[in-house]
């Protein structure tokens, strides 16, 4: 998991020998630029890393000064492809301990503070989802379909169809969040839980309150 943004260039260059001049004509972009990304006093953009990554021929997390300090839950969780040609889309996504109610890059954050995940993100490659956010499994709960330490990726923007699992707000009297399996009848929004030891929830179309929070997309399995 990586835990922080910024980038190792100033321990890459060292270990190659580079000077930030060779670095710069093998990235194309200027010393002064590639130097602020080295010092961390400039943030870095999606085509940046990937010109990085391609220079020190790695894969784009690799450059994350902060990778190898992953904590013991998600170790090795995170498969990386294959190094190919596909010109491949980036996003660190925040880790939280909640479901934030509405989602977004500013509310992300918040919640990520909040809820003690401060600084945690993970990689999600080939998503356009600027709201898009990663819930820490805390517990069993869920068990056996999330156990303790899975982390789930979770996408507001993409489609949430009969038999997906996405997280969800519902309820009149007491409004609940959580991650539930969704079935749409003419009538009915069933929502199942996925650990299965209780009734499923029926709601009234039209009637009972009941939104779709995100859909899950992903998620990175405890190992071990």
């Amino acid at each position: 998991m990586v835990s922080s943004t910024e980038l190792k260039v100033k321990e890459l260059l060292r270990e190659r020998g580079w000077t930030t001049k060779v670095l710069a004509e093998k990235t194309g972009m200027s010393e002064s630029y590639l130097t602020h990304i080295k010092n961390g006093t400039r943030r870095w953009n999606e085509d940046a890393l990937k010109k990085l990554a391609d220079a020190f021929d790695l894969h784009p997390v690799d450059l994350f000064s902060q990778k190898r300090s992953r904590t013991d839950d998600v170790e090795n969780s995170v498969k990386m492809p294959e190094i190919s040609g596909v010109d491949l889309k980036l996003k660190i996504v925040p880790v939280m301990g909640e479901i934030p109610s509405n989602p977004s890059p500013y509310n992300n954050q918040l919640m990520q503070v909040t809820s003690g995940y401060k600084e945690r993100f993970v990689p999600v490659f080939n998503s356009n989802d600027d709201s898009m956010f990663c819930l820490c499994v805390e517990n069993n709960l869920m068990a056996p379909q999330f156990v303790k330490g899975d982390h789930l990726i979770i996408s507001p923007e993409v489609w949430t169809g009969s038999g997906d699992i996405a997280a969800v707000e519902y309820g009149n009297d007491t409004v609940i969040k959580a991650i539930m399996q969704v079935t749409y009848t003419d009538e009915f929004i069933v929502l199942e839980y996925v650990n299965h030891k209780h009734p499923p929830e029926a709601l009234i179309r039209g009637k009972d309150h009941f939104r779709v929070i995100g859909k899950v997309i992903h998620r990175y399995q405890k190992l071990g």
